[in-house]
């Protein structure tokens, strides 16, 4: 299964303040302009929520029983994602990528029950 999203600053704002992380590297541009990435990033568990929403479309009642996942790059506001879950027989494998220049933001893989 394959989508896109394009995650914006205000959903970065509202799981901030669902998740209590409030690290300005995710809500506060003023901040982020003297870092590497000059600008907010995504939380990473943000987008593996879209992901998992994608995971329960696709199995209704499916549960985790582990996951594991890596944030090579960052994904910013108001850029498409590219989200993948594909079926590997016992996990499911999990991405999210830039679209503009297919750049991996999340990799993973989870088990479920």
């Amino acid at each position: 299964m394959r989508e896109e999203w394009t995650p914006t600053q205000a959903q970065f704002d509202a799981f901030a303040r669902v998740s209590g992380d409030t690290n300005p590297i995710h809500v506060d541009p003023d901040f982020c302009r003297d870092t590497p990435f000059a600008r907010p990033v995504s939380h990473g568990m943000l987008i593996y929520a879209r992901l998992w929403h994608m995971l329960a479309r696709a199995r209704p009642g499916a549960r985790h029983r582990m996951q594991e996942m890596m944030f090579p790059n960052p994904a910013y506001a108001d850029e498409a994602l590219v989200l993948e879950i594909r079926d590997e027989g016992g996990a499911i494998s999990v991405r999210a990528a830039r679209k503009a220049d297919g750049a991996v933001c999340l990799q993973g893989r989870a088990v479920l029950e």
